[in-house]
């Protein structure tokens, strides 16, 4: 599970929390990334310590909810590194929780366009590559609360859903072509962009308190998920999701 050398991984999302670490796990097993995000600076910052840690990188400025963008994303990844063995769809956003009588609209369309559309073209592209040499693997990032719900997520818990169910689809699209297609749904998750923010933290305590295990997780917990559904250790597994939560949904 910790042998990636050689291995080309897409990592979306990868300016920081679980798109990051995940990338360093990579790079360290010996991977070599191809980082995207729409956040320059920090996306930059995450190459270089890729870089550090003795992983060959390139990042890619990519807005997910643009198929010119990610169709240039897969691109720039065979043009550099010849192939395209694991992706890692990992960028979303969590907007500001609101009722469904309160949510303006283009707060729906651009949780939709981004944890949904997004996904939906990344898995698009990747997949097209990954026909053409046989195979791969692929991890996309939904929530618990693609799995369950709470108020004012209207948008993000429809988002997360919908990256559910768009796994099992594609999955069950290419099971007997080489292509496995899962997802992680993390439940509270400490130290990332989101979870971070000053109007979060009641609903993150209380997460914490919802939680079996008494705590948060870190991003490292979803990062060793990832690298074990796309190592040959989870090759029997495909459309599945997997939840990584403290037992938050096991009540």
């Amino acid at each position: 599970m910790t042998d990636f050398a050689g291995k080309v991984v897409i990592v979306t999302g990868a300016s920081t929390g679980l798109g990051r670490q995940t990338a360093l796990r990579f790079a360290e097993a010996g991977a070599h990334l191809v980082l995207a995000d729409i956040e320059t600076v920090s996306g930059e910052e995450t190459a270089h310590a890729v870089s550090a840690a003795g992983g060959e990188v390139v990042f890619v400025r990519t807005d997910v909810s643009r198929n010119a963008d990610v169709e240039h994303m897969v691109s720039e990844a065979v043009r550099k590194f010849g192939r395209l063995d694991c992706a890692f769809n990992n960028a979303g956003i969590a907007q500001r929780g609101r009722p469904v009588a309160e949510l303006p609209e283009e707060e729906w369309d651009r949780a939709i366009g981004v944890n949904l559309k997004g996904v939906w073209l990344c898995l698009k592209h990747e997949c097209a590559q990954m026909l053409k040499q046989g195979g791969g693997a692929i991890v996309n990032t939904s929530s618990i609360m693609g799995v369950v719900s709470g108020p004012g997520l209207s948008a993000y818990s429809a988002s997360k859903s919908g990256v559910l169910g768009l796994t099992r689809s594609v999955a069950l699209d290419y099971a007997t072509a080489g292509i496995r297609v899962n997802a992680v749904c993390p439940g509270g998750i400490a130290n990332t962009a989101i979870t971070n923010r000053a109007d979060v933290q009641d609903a993150m305590e209380s997460l914490k308190m919802a939680t079996p295990m008494g705590r948060l997780g870190e991003p490292d917990d979803i990062a060793s998920a990832v690298m074990w559904l796309c190592s040959p250790a989870s090759r029997f597994v495909t459309g599945q999701a997997l939840t990584v939560d403290g037992g938050f949904t096991a009540w």
